[in-house]
């Protein structure tokens, strides 16, 4: 059984029976039945708006390159939310190197 099945078995309206004990039952943290999760703040989805916009008409800039292009924009960002939240995100990075295809010694001498 999956974690959110076991998660949704935990109902609040059983006497004698704690939240915490049902918990301990199924094997999941008390934490987890109390945690929701939020959604993105707006400065947040615009500044991933715009490094989508940007990598769209720069499509070779890595991390660091967009951190210096958004800082002349006037936005500070460091390179490290950038890679974590919209690198990972949505797939984009550098496409230079042994992205495009390096050849290799053997594949020269041919």
């Amino acid at each position: 059984m999956i974690r959110g099945e076991r998660r949704a078995m935990i109902r609040s309206d059983i006497p004698g029976l704690s939240l915490s004990r049902q918990c301990q039952i199924l094997s999941i943290s008390r934490s987890s039945i109390y945690y929701r999760p939020r959604g993105e703040s707006r400065e947040n989805l615009a500044l991933m708006r715009r490094i989508d916009e940007l990598f769209l008409k720069y499509p070779f800039y890595g991390s660091r390159q967009m951190v210096h292009h958004l800082a002349r924009e006037g936005l500070r960002v460091g390179r490290h939310r950038i890679r974590r939240d919209n690198v990972k995100n949505v797939n984009i990075g550098s496409k230079t190197g042994h992205d495009v295809g390096v050849k290799t010694r053997q594949s020269r001498m041919i």
